[in-house]
């Protein structure tokens, strides 16, 4: 390398070193500015979405939906700030466009779960097998209270305040069982009586039971037959229907009287037997 290219190489170096502060201080401009952008657009973002929700509400739209709403226009509001940002700074959209595009497949493949999960929260909105409130058990066995419906997953609430999130993906591919879609929910209480009571008095004492109650819905279905004959005792089963509110107070109730009016009537509630044969040899 002669003279002549060390010092145009020299000239260089120094030029590109007497611009560097003032590059800096645009760069630093521009950050501080792109985040100012995305702090304002974070309040932007939030008051569109509580303007969204409260006329969704107005409009009396299911509240599952407007969650699923919400959760989406708030998922797809940041992708267009943070893309917007990166503009500002510099990053050519069109190219981020296309490197997304191009590793589309790889991305599907990577998040086919969550893709799944996002399809069945749209099957959800569209089917509405349940609604926030409601208490399901999905296939698996779990089971709660709906708390809400997101985008990609479902939240719900055990009687016993433990959090469950189901994903949407699971629940619209299995089955769910909702246990409060209906006004009404029924009752059956089995009790066993002895074999030597009279099966006709213990029917009588039971019905009066159910129509005597205030919670037992009258104008449906109030019965006591038997429903097997034990090893030990006669079965006999108590169906009545009560309101879903009132289920479980009205069941634990009537299990409990159930034994104080048997008793009252003389009815017995025999312990299960077991016959034992010694041979002695």
């Amino acid at each position: 390398m002669d003279r002549q290219e060390i010092e145009q190489h020299a000239g260089v170096i120094e030029n590109f070193l007497e611009g560097l502060p003032e590059k800096m201080f645009h760069l630093g401009i521009r950050v501080v500015l792109a985040a100012l952008a995305f702090l304002i657009g974070m309040q932007v973002i939030k008051l569109i979405r509580h303007i969204l929700k409260k006329a969704l509400n107005r409009s009396r739209v299911d509240e599952s939906a407007v969650s699923f709403i919400d959760s989406f226009i708030k998922f797809g509001m940041y992708f267009v700030l943070v893309l917007t940002i990166a503009s500002s700074l510099g990053v050519d959209a069109a190219s981020i466009l296309a490197i997304l595009g191009s590793a589309s497949v790889a991305i599907g493949l990577a998040v086919q779960g969550s893709l799944s999960n996002l399809t069945g929260g749209v099957l959800l909105l569209i089917l509405h097998p349940f609604a926030p409130g409601d208490y399901i058990k999905d296939g698996a066995g779990n089971e709660g209270t709906v708390e809400s419906i997101d985008v990609f997953y479902t939240h719900l609430v055990t009687p016993d305040h433990k959090s469950i999130v189901l994903p949407n993906g699971n629940l619209a591919n299995g089955t769910i069982t909702n246990f409060t879609k209906c006004p009404a929910r029924r009752i059956d209480i089995q009790v066993g009586i002895s074999y030597k009571d009279d099966i006709k008095r213990a029917k009588e004492v039971l019905l009066k039971l159910m129509q005597d109650d205030l919670a037992v819905l009258k104008d449906e279905d109030v019965r006591v037959f038997v429903d097997g004959l034990g090893e030990s005792s006669v079965v006999l089963n108590l169906r009545c229907w009560t309101l879903q509110g009132d289920f479980w107070e009205t069941k634990w109730r009537l299990t409990e009287e159930t034994k104080y009016a048997l008793d009252q009537a003389g009815v017995s509630i025999p312990y299960p037997q077991v016959d034992v044969h010694l041979e002695q040899g």
